[in-house]
C-alpha cells in the first residue's frame, strides 16, 4: 500500500476507484446518483495545485498494475482559510484504518498550508462517516437550510 498525493496521469485510476465504488459509496461521497466522472471533473480531480486543492490517494499494487483504493481531499476558496474535505474508500478496504490515516495526512497538509478550519458536508443517513468525524475530532452541526445534510468542522 502506497500513500501519496493524486498526479494529472491518475486519471485512469481514479476513473476505475469511481466505477468500483458501491452505489451506495458513490452517494454518500458525491451526494448523487451517478457511475463515473464526467471528463471536467475527472481532470479537476487530478490536476490540482497540492495548495488550495490537495488529493492523496492509497494505492495497492494488483494484477494489473496501480490500483486506486482510497482518496482524501480539501479544496479551498481563494483567499480564504478554511478548506473542505471529502473521503472515499473501496469498499473492499472500508474498516480497515485506511480513512483514518489518509485524513491524518490531510490534516497536517492542511494546517501546513495555514488553513484554521477543515469542513464538510455529510447526509445525516451517513452513519458511518458522522462516527468517523467524532472520532477525528470533528465537530457536528446541524445545516437548517438542509435538514438531509450535516456540517462537520474541525478547528486546526
Amino acid at each position: 500500500m502506497t500513500i501519496r498525493p493524486i498526479r494529472a496521469e491518475d486519471k485512469g485510476i481514479e476513473q476505475s476507484f469511481v466505477r468500483g465504488l458501491s452505489q451506495n459509496s458513490r452517494y454518500y461521497r458525491f451526494m448523487e446518483q451517478m457511475r463515473e466522472l464526467s471528463p471536467d471533473k475527472l481532470k479537476y480531480f487530478t490536476e490540482i495545485d497540492y495548495d488550495r486543492h490537495m488529493a492523496l490517494i492509497a494505492t495497492a499494487e494488483g494484477g494489473g498494475g496501480e490500483r486506486e483504493v482510497a482518496v482524501a481531499r480539501y479544496v479551498a476558496p481563494p483567499g480564504g482559510d478554511s478548506c473542505e474535505f471529502a473521503v472515499a474508500v473501496d469498499d473492499e478496504f472500508q474498516g480497515t484504518g485506511l480513512a483514518g490515516l489518509l485524513m491524518a495526512a490531510l490534516i497536517d497538509f492542511a494546517r501546513a498550508r495555514g488553513f484554521k478550519t477543515m469542513e464538510g458536508l455529510v447526509l445525516t443517513d451517513n452513519h458511518k462517516m458522522l462516527k468517523f468525524a467524532r472520532q477525528l475530532g470533528f465537530e457536528i452541526r446541524r445545516e437548517p437550510d438542509e435538514p438531509g445534510t450535516r456540517r462537520i468542522v474541525l478547528r486546526l
